[in-house]
């Protein structure tokens, strides 16, 4: 009886949750602790949004279970962002399923498509969910580059070449997280033609999709003529509308895979609850100027960031999308490993960030800053970040 869980044993322990166990336990001494290291947003929802949740709330025929793939309307609403934002036509009956966030919608496709032994490709770095949500599935991962160059496509060929069974599933998530990377349509439209010709599904991550900067849109996977052949996509309201609680995605794209999808969902769910769902609705067609404020807000802090951190000793690559920075270590601290780099900078700076070890290997050497913090917030982490450089012996004066 002592015997561990055949899944458990295919789950390393979250090395993230070490550097969350020490913040919390700082916090709880009184400490106070900047914490750069979760995604999780600090602005609210919309007004409107709200008082959509507590009207519909407030009626009683709205408590009771709700269909796993989502109400029409919010399906619909999903169908019209895709057209207004991306000039993709999907239908809402056979191609948008509504998910519990992004991260539900793809461990439970991976369930429905996966079986035992079958190959899957994944980032590396990547979100802990692009790789464990098949590996509890049975799946066994072989890792390509997150960077989208030239080593990339060499990664794909070696491993349709050399990889027994010959991977089925490709995911991609740009822009990344960890790493923050972006991708143009050139790149999804090569992508699209490999995956034709070899057979793979792709699965698409778009969960930062309105979290750009530089007035440089993201683009949708779904753009490339023939893309539903192959692909599917996963949006989240969490960035986008400050809705992360909510637990609010959508997976659209190739019907097969959406009917796969919302099989096993209705099984495993009720769907969300029927308010939520009917306030996602207002977010999706009503104003959308707060999705500007929100990228502007969080531009000005990277800005902020980046400039900050680099006058502390600490020059960061400024990124292009997402709520995150990906950092590599100071090259003086490069030997300590980012788990222990962000234990120190927990401990003596009281500056939270998460390790770049825990979402890979190919992590290692980095760590990962979630611009989640205020302006005045983010230049005190670099004032005390620059004491615990200068106490490490870092030269900061040319900072």
């Amino acid at each position: 009886m002592d015997e561990e869980f055949y899944r458990m044993k295919r789950l390393p322990p979250y090395v993230i949750a070490e550097v969350n166990a020490m913040r919390a336990a700082a916090r709880a001494s009184g400490r106070d602790i900047i914490d750069l290291g979760m995604g999780n947003p600090d602005l609210p929802p919309p007004a409107h949004v709200i008082d959509k949740l507590c009207e519909v709330a407030r009626k009683p025929d709205a408590h009771g279970y709700s269909a796993s793939s989502g109400i029409p309307g919010i399906r619909k609403a999903q169908a019209n962002y895709y057209s207004r934002r991306f000039a993709v036509d999907l239908d809402p009956e056979t191609e948008v399923v509504m998910t519990m966030g992004s991260k539900e919608g793809l461990a439970s496709l991976a369930t429905a498509i996966t079986a035992p032994g079958d190959v899957v490709l994944a980032p590396n770095p990547s979100y802990p969910i692009h790789t464990f949500g098949f590996i509890i599935a049975g799946a066994t991962i072989r890792s390509v580059p997150t960077t989208p160059d030239e080593r990339y496509w060499d990664s794909l060929e070696r491993a349709m070449k050399y990889s027994v069974p010959r991977p089925s599933v490709l995911i991609v998530n740009y822009p990344s997280n960890p790493t923050a990377e972006t991708v143009d349509l050139a790149f999804y439209e090569r992508l699209v033609a490999w995956a034709k010709e070899n057979k793979v599904w792709i699965l698409s991550d778009l969960a930062y999709s309105e979290l750009y900067f530089d007035g440089n849109p993201t683009r949708s996977i779904l753009e490339v003529p023939g893309a539903k052949d192959v692909a599917v996509e996963f949006t989240s309201m969490s960035k986008t509308f400050s809705m992360a609680g909510w637990r609010v995605g959508f997976a659209v794209g190739n019907p097969h895979l959406i009917a796969a999808l919302k099989r096993v969902k209705s099984y495993l769910d009720y769907g969300a609850f029927t308010p939520i769902q009917a306030a996602a609705c207002a977010a999706l067609n009503g104003p959308q100027d707060i999705v500007e404020q929100n990228r502007q807000l969080y531009q000005k802090r990277r800005d902020v960031m980046v400039e900050a951190f680099g006058r502390a000793g600490w020059e960061i690559p400024s990124p292009k999308a997402s709520m995150f920075a990906w950092a590599p270590l100071p090259p003086a601290l490069m030997h300590l490993g980012s788990l222990e780099f962000s234990k120190q900078l927990l401990t003596h700076a009281e500056v939270a960030v998460a390790p770049g070890v825990g979402y890979g290997e190919d992590g290692e050497g980095y760590v990962r800053i979630a611009m989640v913090e205020n302006e005045q917030r983010l230049r005190q982490a670099a004032r005390n970040i620059k004491r615990y450089l200068q106490s490490m012996g870092v030269n900061t004066s040319a900072a």
